[in-house]
């Protein structure tokens, strides 16, 4: 079974995260008591330590080395590549279909040759 390499519940919670330092950080008392410094605190490390880790999971994406131009240029080959095969595939069909038909007028020839030649006794 293989694992999603991006999960989405990891990046959604990048926008609550941030949204609960902004809401402690813009509180009308602020951060003065020594509670809310650590409320933001707490709030601010769990956003970097998320965000670090989407960027990790995006870093290590399989593709990721390549730069647009090149992941550009191997979707375009693949691209070819396929319609290339899906061409090969209708004139393989096309000739399988046309080899069936051949055999088969020759098989009912053969039979309909010899349904007409009289039956010689020996």
């Amino acid at each position: 079974m293989t694992t999603n390499p991006l999960p989405a519940a990891l990046f959604e919670s990048l926008l609550l995260k941030l949204v609960a330092v902004l809401e402690l950080t813009q509180r009308p008392e602020g951060t003065v008591t020594p509670q809310a410094k650590q409320a933001v605190l707490h709030a601010t490390n769990e956003f970097k330590s998320a965000l670090n880790q989407a960027k990790e999971l995006a870093t290590n994406l399989p593709g990721g080395e390549l730069l647009i131009e090149d992941q550009t240029e191997v979707i375009e080959m693949l691209t070819e590549l396929r319609d290339r095969k899906r061409q090969q595939l209708a004139e393989f069909a096309t000739r399988t279909l046309v080899a069936s038909s051949t055999f088969s007028a020759d098989y009912r020839m053969e039979i309909d040759s010899m349904a007409s030649t009289p039956f010689h006794e020996s």
